[in-house]
Parts: structure tokens; sequence; C-alpha cells
């Protein structure tokens, strides 16, 4: 899909949405137990826009883990396409204080298949520094993270791997039929919902700014950092993201209703620091 067939013109600033799960090795996913089959990770839609539904996931989403505590989950990120091939996309609130050497990214984690495409070890995290200093209520409109990660142990790189979405920025705050995916805390699966987005302009002085919201139900604690995915290709698994559960009240304070900084000029050049 062009960036121009999003209303508001937006621009994809990684190149083309890069397709297909590729798990490693005569067919079998790391680990050595069988890859997920195409077509799977979506069996059923419920009928009306806004309700949530578990499903097995997307290979280019998945969790944030801390090698630390018997692997205690931190947050939901995705792949983004970029030049290295390794790069995932969080909420920075998701990141901020936490000991990122000990983070791993776990692609379409499972309770029954925890780690179908391996792990992939954190190596740097970029963050806008006005996040940092202002905090994740003046900051809120900064609540975007990247995050390199490094190949599993085969060399393999994550978006060799699972594949990746577009980044596009400068778009419309209203989209239809945006995609959005999450990993609840202690969810046996994820999460997923398909509704349009609406722009919100916080009236709080202490939590400035204009985010995207969309109406989902049953997005809790773990979600953060999950992806809003516009134009999804069922065929390929990927779509353009155009944001991340964060940003007003890091989310929002209610399950059914989540929110995202908005992706423009502050998310393109976090990007191109990212991916020098």
């Amino acid at each position: 899909t062009d960036a121009a067939d999003l209303a508001g013109g937006g621009a994809a600033v990684a190149g083309p949405v890069v397709g297909g799960p590729v798990p490693a090795g005569s067919g079998e996913a790391a680990g050595g137990c069988p890859g997920p089959r195409p077509g799977t990770e979506a069996r059923t839609r419920p009928l009306g826009p806004g309700q949530g539904w578990n499903f097995d996931g997307i290979p280019s989403v998945g969790r944030l883990y801390s090698a630390r505590n018997g692997g205690r989950y931190s947050c939901t990120a995705s792949v983004v396409a970029s030049p290295g091939k390794d790069l995932v996309l969080t909420a920075a609130h998701c990141l901020v204080g936490v000991d990122t050497r000990q983070l791993y990214f776990v692609p379409r984690y499972t309770s029954a298949k925890p780690q179908p495409y391996g792990r992939f070890p954190v190596r740097r995290v970029f963050i806008d520094p006005r996040y940092r200093r202002l905090g994740p209520d003046k900051g809120a409109a900064y609540d975007v993270a990247f995050v390199e990660v490094g190949p599993r142990p085969d060399g393999r790189a994550v978006q060799n791997v699972v594949g990746a979405n577009r980044l596009v920025t400068g778009g419309a705050y209203a989209q239809p039929d945006v995609m959005l995916i999450g990993h609840p805390a202690g969810a046996a699966r994820p999460r997923a919902c398909v509704n349009r987005t609406t722009k919100f302009t916080s009236r709080d002085a202490a939590i400035p700014g204009s985010f995207l919201r969309i109406n989902c139900t049953g997005y809790p604690g773990g979600t953060s950092g999950g992806p809003f995915l516009a134009h999804y290709d069922a065929r390929t698994r990927t779509g353009s993201v155009i944001g991340v559960i964060g940003g007003w009240k890091t989310g929002g304070d209610l399950p059914d209703t989540s929110y995202s900084s908005y992706f423009g000029a502050a998310v393109k050049a976090l990007y191109a620091t990212a991916t020098r």
C-alpha cells in the first residue's frame, strides 16, 4: 500500500511492507517446534467494530521480556522495517527505568508456544530526550521508543525471520479499520480488535497534546506498546503502523479505550536516529 493511500497523505519512512515469516531451518521454528501455519492467526472476527478477541497472534508482534525474575513480562512490541532488519517499536514508558540489557523480544508469544521464532536480545534503545526530561505526563506526546535487537543464536535478524510492518508518519488522526494488537499481562494469547481511530486533544494541562484514540474492548496492563496497524494485509500478516498503545495516561486508564502518541515529525526524526 502506498503511503498516499492513507488519509491525510502520511509518509512511509521505512520502505515497503516486508512480508512473510521465515521459520528457522527445514520448515521449523527456533527451538525445533513447527512454525505457525499461515492463515491460522485470525480464524474468527467478531461482528461489531471495537470488539476485542483473543487469537494466536501474528509473527511481527510479540512480547518484551526481562531475563531476570524468571522471564518477567514487560510490554508489547512489533517489528518495523529498517535497513538493518533489526528494529522493533514499543512505548517509551515501557523502557524508562528498566535495565534494558536484560530484555528480549519474543515474536508471537503464546503460552502454548512461548518462543515459536526464538528470542532476540535488546541491544540499544532510542527514546526522545523530551520524554525522559518531561516524564510520562508532560511528555506524553513522545511516548514512543525504537529498540535495536540482536540476531537469534542462528544469526538470523528479526526482520528476516518474521517480516516487518511499515512505519508511517504524518497521516491523519482519523483512520478506518485499524487493527490493534496487544499482549495482556498473564494472558495465554494476544488480543486483536478492529475499529476506526479518532483524534483526542487533552484538556488537561498536566498531560498536553493530541493523540490517536481507539475504542477496543479488553486491553489492560501488558498491552502497552502494541501497534495500531492500518491497511492490515492478511496474506503477508503485516500493515502500516501508525501508533502504539501509550501516550495519554500511558495508553489510557480504561481497558476499553486506548491511545497513542501521534506519529509526526518527532517519530520520524527518532526513527532516523535509530537507523543511522
